[in-house]
């Protein structure tokens, strides 16, 4: 056996007992206090571990924490790991249903997105830098308190502190079945659609009215008729609302659309043809806002290089280490955009991702600490 993944799994029980504290510590998005104490638990674990901690607080998330170690607070050629300590359960759902391990299957709120990724990376951290091949760069840590609802609040600290990374390296949970890395994202957009008619007795006066509701149907399968599955590109309408009463032809209606492309260009060419949709009923009106908020993460050839790295050095461990792509968006995809080479899916082996099943496999998160070692001190 590797020495490296020897010494991670000889702490294997440290690491399940930091996991359950961590889980059983909610941490919404939306309820900043809470996340503020999950970055806190962070933070005390990496000062413990000789990191200099610097908190940083925006208004509508909880505290934000990254941690450094090495010379510099503002470090150059370095080497950044990102995580986020947000989840999409609400308060109160780690007393429901708590962390537990069953035989290498741990279950919890959080457990798969992503917790157990901060875990290994905290773990791996300590083990890198105490190595006999501790890097010879600074090593920065950056979780966020956001993620989960766009990462308005911290994207401009991701990427400044990417700007004169050497690599970039995301603990986001792997592609399941197989626990593949995620050399590939797709781009993802919101868009909000009204439309807006003439309110008229639905009776009385029908044809006086102009039914925003039936503009919006129409939009709805014009909206749809833009996914291209051989692009890669998907437009999705969740959410609808309009009208007040069943006898009042509708004067204005709402939705919100999910938009997905794997490329800049048809990113751009989607974001395009949406801006650009006409009425299609006599009368009726149309406004569009949004766009895209993060942009797509392109398979690169830095970063298959990158990739082919963990590959190799997964072969060292024993490990096998495959590559795909997922139309889900990480903080990622900001990295990648900017040209720094980033490795993604270094986090959980397991699935159930912002599902009351979430699992994941602790034999695995131990060996990918250990990989995670490896790429620290190789880097």
């Amino acid at each position: 056996m590797h020495p490296v993944l020897e010494r991670m799994k000889a702490r294997r029980d440290e690491m399940v007992n930091f996991l359950e504290a961590l889980v059983n510590t909610d941490s919404p998005s939306t309820e900043p206090e809470l996340s503020t104490e999950a970055s806190r638990l962070v933070g005390r674990w990496c000062e413990e571990a000789g990191a200099e901690v610097q908190y940083i607080s925006r208004s509508g998330a909880g505290d934000h924490m990254k941690a450094v170690w090495g010379s510099s607070d503002c470090p150059e050629d370095h080497l950044l790991l990102l995580c986020h300590l947000d989840t999409v359960w609400a308060a109160g759902e780690a007393e429901e249903r708590p962390f537990s391990v069953e035989g290498e299957v741990a279950r919890g709120p959080g457990v798969h997105d992503m917790k157990s990724g901060t875990v290994q990376a905290l773990f791996a951290i300590e083990e890198a830098i105490s190595s006999d091949e501790s890097p010879d760069r600074d090593i920065v840590l950056f979780c966020n308190t956001d993620e989960e609802v766009g990462s308005a609040t911290s994207r401009d600290i991701i990427e400044s502190l990417a700007r004169d990374a050497r690599a970039v390296l995301v603990l986001e949970p792997s592609v399941p079945p197989d626990g593949s890395l995620k050399t590939s994202r797709k781009g993802v957009g919101h868009f909000t659609i009204k439309t807006c008619g003439r309110a008229a007795h639905a009776g009385a006066d029908h044809s006086a009215g102009v039914s925003a509701i039936e503009e919006m149907a129409r939009q709805i399968q014009r909206l749809h008729s833009f996914t291209d599955y051989e692009a890669g590109t998907t437009v999705n309408v969740g959410q609808v609302s309009g009208g007040t009463r069943p006898n009042v032809v509708a004067a204005e209606c709402t939705a919100r659309v999910d938009v997905r492309a794997c490329t800049q260009e048809e990113g751009q060419a989607i974001e395009r043809r949406i801006a650009s949709i006409e009425p299609l009923l006599e009368g009726a009106q149309v406004e569009v806002s949004g766009g895209f908020e993060r942009p797509p993460m392109e398979r690169t050839e830095t970063i298959v290089q990158l990739f082919e790295r963990a590959r190799d050095l997964g072969e060292e461990l024993g490990l096998e280490i495959t590559e795909a792509g997922t139309g889900g968006a990480s903080d990622g995809n900001f990295t990648a955009a900017m040209g720094v080479p980033t490795l993604d899916g270094l986090g959980a082996v397991g699935a159930g991702g912002h599902a009351l099943d979430e699992w994941i496999r602790v034999d695995r998160m131990v060996e990918r600490s250990a990989l995670l070692v490896r790429l620290l001190q190789d880097l």
